[in-house]
């Protein structure tokens, strides 16, 4: 079973996305604040992190830096911004991956069975 965690302070986008990945036999957990998401990520350990970037208090990017200090979790960039200069931002912030709002569950999915693959790879070549 997948371990995932979605930041995100849009409560009908982590509701809509509870429910596409739970069919995957995923365990879904969901913060609605960046404060609250870096403390599941320590508590929680999920196997990779759903984030969204434009969220009050502290945005996608400061979260991404502050999870890439103790954590190595894959990222997941989804976002409504469609700037190849935030995505590289977002990108220099830690992320692993962007994909832009709004997204078809096929291509969410494929793009988090990609990081979590690469995830896994990386951590059998450190053995």
């Amino acid at each position: 079973m997948k371990k995932i965690l979605v930041i995100d302070d849009d409560l009908a986008m982590t509701d809509l996305l509870k429910l596409l990945l739970r069919p995957t036999g995923s365990e879904v957990r969901v913060a609605n604040d960046g404060k609250t998401g870096i403390d599941l990520v320590k508590k929680y350990s999920p196997q990779i992190i759903i984030l969204d970037l434009m969220m009050p208090e502290m945005d996608g990017w400061q979260i991404c830096k502050e999870i890439r200090t103790f954590s190595n979790t894959p990222i997941l960039i989804l976002s409504a911004l469609d700037n190849p200069g935030l995505v590289a931002a977002a990108l220099d912030a830690g992320a692993d991956d962007y994909l832009i709002k709004p997204v078809t569950s096929s291509a969410l999915i494929a793009h988090m069975n990609n990081l979590l693959r690469r995830a896994n790879l990386e951590k059998q070549q450190l053995v």
